[in-house]
């Protein structure tokens, strides 16, 4: 089971961010985005492409499916 079954998609990216010992800026720098979309991604108002969301997974050394894949009842 998905230890993060009941964490909306911008919590789990927040918590691998966090993880991985990166700021948002950091993250967004070495994703190639502003720290505001990070900021809107994990705030839920934003849906990256997919180039964004590989590149968010290996730069948080987590899987695609980890960070994005949507639960059942996630949005409910």
């Amino acid at each position: 089971m998905n230890a993060y079954k009941n964490i909306t998609i911008g919590n789990r990216l927040k918590l691998s961010r966090v993880g991985a010992d990166l700021t948002q800026e950091e993250l967004a720098d070495r994703v190639g985005v502003t720290r505001q979309t990070i900021g809107l991604i994990e705030a839920g108002k934003f849906n990256p492409s997919l180039k964004v969301c590989l590149l968010l997974a290996w730069e948080t050394n987590t899987s695609l499916d980890e960070l994005f894949w949507v639960v059942e009842d996630e949005y409910d």
